[in-house]
């Protein structure tokens, strides 16, 4: 398996906090199966400003410190990007970067409202040849709301990255629900743990698998896991389901009905 979502790099955003954490982060995603890690951390204008040669000094840090241990992990670069007019530029003055230098570029929106230049940014990404994969869909608020948004954006060309723990309501129930009919949808392209901190998302990553396997099966989990982000890393195009349309039960209309009042 292949991590494609994660804050390891120490003291960069609000991840790690030191290189002994990032290194209990790789021990613990080695011990539930996971052969390599790519290191998505925030970049966001004003806030997290990490420019890629000083993230990628940290990686050939981190790769010292696991050989030191002899700890074999693959560690690939990126950032999620929180969405700005100048991402397109960002990425040109080697401020952040696509993962792995590839054409895939992983981006964050605002969690509780619908930014008004979301299509603009995403045409703009798409005219310079970039692929975007939104990071965690099911946790927007607006998108909870509006779930057929995520079909839309599927069809101007991004791809949808959800987070292991959603599926157990580590993000509350409505993420919870949302994601379970993403997968169930074709709307899940690749899953990342999002780990912030040591012992939080990768002790439960089994119990998780398990309930994965019981919603899309081992072969749909395998794609999302391991053969999706291997082409990712290569820079290779993915193959990608017509997604059908989200139906909510009446149960869940219910909770979601509770919820905003």
């Amino acid at each position: 398996m292949i991590d494609l979502h994660t804050h390891m790099l120490p003291n960069i955003d609000d991840g790690a906090r030191s290189i002994e954490e990032t290194i209990q982060l790789v021990k613990e995603a080695q011990k539930v199966g996971f052969e390599a890690i790519i290191s998505t951390s925030h970049y966001m204008e004003g806030y997290y400003e990490t420019a890629v040669p000083e993230r990628e000094v940290w990686i050939n840090v981190i790769y010292e410190k696991l050989q030191e241990e002899n700890i074999k992990m693959e560690l690939y670069l990126g950032n999620e990007i929180y969405l700005t007019d100048n991402i397109v530029a960002l990425l040109e003055e080697q401020k952040a970067s696509t993962i792995n230098d590839t054409s895939y570029i992983l981006f964050e929106m605002p969690l509780n409202i619908e930014p008004m230049n979301l299509y603009n940014v995403i045409y703009e990404m798409m005219q310079n040849k970039l692929v975007p994969v939104l990071a965690h869909p099911e946790r927007y608020t607006f998108i909870q709301e509006e779930p057929e948004i995520i079909g839309e954006l599927i069809e101007k060309g991004v791809l949808m990255q959800c987070n292991y723990a959603s599926i157990i309501g580590y993000y509350g129930k409505k993420a919870q629900i949302i994601v379970k009919k993403l997968l169930q949808n074709n709307m899940v392209h690749f899953l990342g743990s999002d780990v912030h901190r040591a012992n939080t998302i990768y002790p439960r990553i089994p119990q998780i698998l398990e309930k994965l396997k019981q919603i899309i099966g081992e072969e749909k989990l395998e794609e999302l896991t391991t053969t999706n982000p291997k082409l990712l890393l290569k820079n290779k195009r993915i193959e990608i389901e017509e997604p059908n349309k989200i139906e909510l039960t009446l149960k869940e209309k219910i909770i979601f009905k509770m919820k905003k009042s």
